[in-house]
């Protein structure tokens, strides 16, 4: 096997039609098209090798088979999976930033206040720093971060800031719904429609084995599924058992003990005291009207503005009108209700803009019912 660390795509998928719909007369001509195309991607790719003897073996079966008739679906199951293991990123880690100044920066630019819980999140960064600088630990041993709060607190963004903060690809996998453990370890590819969980996809979009993957929402799994659920963090968690994680469908071992994983819920009722051992909690608390009104000026209409395609300095808003919005808010203990005030001005101030109503405007208590939904 030839070695490269470049993940290959050999194959679009999209335009590719499976050969049990090619005529009779096309069928030996493509096989053998398809059967040359999935050796070219064993042989590119950067598996492990006895996992590349598995499905080569696999192959050259069903090559065999094939010469006598056999199935032509067996060709099209096998040609998803040699795509799913050749595009997974069995040895492609991005390099970290040991910066713990750049991750001061990371927290504060996306965070104002919190300042016991972002020095809480600048500690864990430093023990992952360390344990980078001593190649010989092999593994990170940090605990995993749990944050609980009500919706709007700013869950998600500390997640994302982690990942931004040690330079990571970050993923995430809302567990609102999950009805089963097989989506987070997959189904076997004898199955039909067969598909590895959630944790290979999370790793197959980022490209890297070693991202900020952010467990979401702990606490809407579906009651019926909540004992395997947990039982399948368990092992996600528990740094013994992750660098040998089996998804049914690539029914292959990934080492996941790269991963670091971060977790949110609403509330801690539904999770099992057994996952709650392996997590730190950190409670999120509820904003003020000071800090909804700092954080909708400071952060979240400069980045509206900007996401909008206007000018910095196209939208002003005078500080009775953020008293109003702060209000209109109510007993909401994060910003997703002031978000979306802040949403409606920009979007109405961009109408304006391209209807010729001007280029820069100011919301004052006289306009402000023109500019805020209510």
């Amino acid at each position: 096997m030839v070695s490269c660390y470049a993940i290959v795509n050999v194959m679009d998928t999209k335009n590719y039609t499976p050969i049990s719909t090619a005529s009779s007369t096309d069928n030996y001509e493509n096989i053998t098209v398809e059967i040359q195309k999935l050796e070219g991607m064993l042989h590119k790719a950067d598996i492990p090798h006895d996992l590349w003897e598995k499905a080569n073996m696999q192959l050259q079966r069903i090559n065999l088979t094939l010469r006598y008739g056999g199935n032509i679906n067996q060709l099209d199951m096998l040609v998803k999976y040699v795509e799913w293991i050749t595009e997974l990123p069995w040895a492609k880690r991005s390099k970290d930033l040991l910066d713990i100044e750049a991750a001061k920066r990371a927290m504060n630019d996306n965070h104002y206040g919190l300042d016991k819980i972002k020095a809480r999140v600048l500690e864990y960064i430093s023990v992952l720093m360390l344990q980078q600088q001593k190649k010989e630990l092999g593994r990170f041993h940090a605990p995993v971060l749990f944050f609980v709060g009500l919706a709007g607190t700013g869950k998600t963004t500390f997640a994302r800031s982690i990942a931004e903060a040690l330079g990571r690809q970050f993923a995430r996998i809302p567990f609102g719904g999950l009805s089963s453990a097989l989506d987070l370890r997959g189904m076997s590819k004898v199955q039909p429609e067969a598909e590895p969980g959630q944790i290979l996809k999370a790793l197959r979009r980022v490209g890297t084995k070693n991202p900020v993957i952010l467990l979401d929402e702990l606490d809407r799994i579906a009651p019926s599924a909540q004992g395997e659920i947990m039982g399948v963090l368990l092992e996600l968690l528990d740094p013994e058992q992750n660098g040998h994680f089996i998804d049914h469908y690539v029914d292959y071992p990934f080492d996941l003990s790269e991963v670091i994983f971060v977790a949110t819920a609403n509330n801690t009722r539904s999770i099992s005291t057994a996952v709650l051992d392996r997590l730190e909690i950190i409670q999120m608390p509820s904003y003020t009207d000071e800090e909804k009104i700092h954080i909708a000026s400071h952060y979240l209409l400069p980045r509206l503005l900007n996401d909008s395609g206007m000018a910095p300095d196209a939208l002003q808003v005078e500080d009775p009108v953020w008293k109003h919005v702060a209000r209109l808010s109510g007993y909401d203990p994060g910003i997703r209700s002031v978000e979306r005030k802040v949403e409606s001005m920009v979007r109405n101030a961009a109408f304006r803009t391209v209807t010729g109503k001007g280029q820069k405007f100011v919301i004052s208590e006289g306009n402000a019912k023109e500019f805020i939904e209510e």
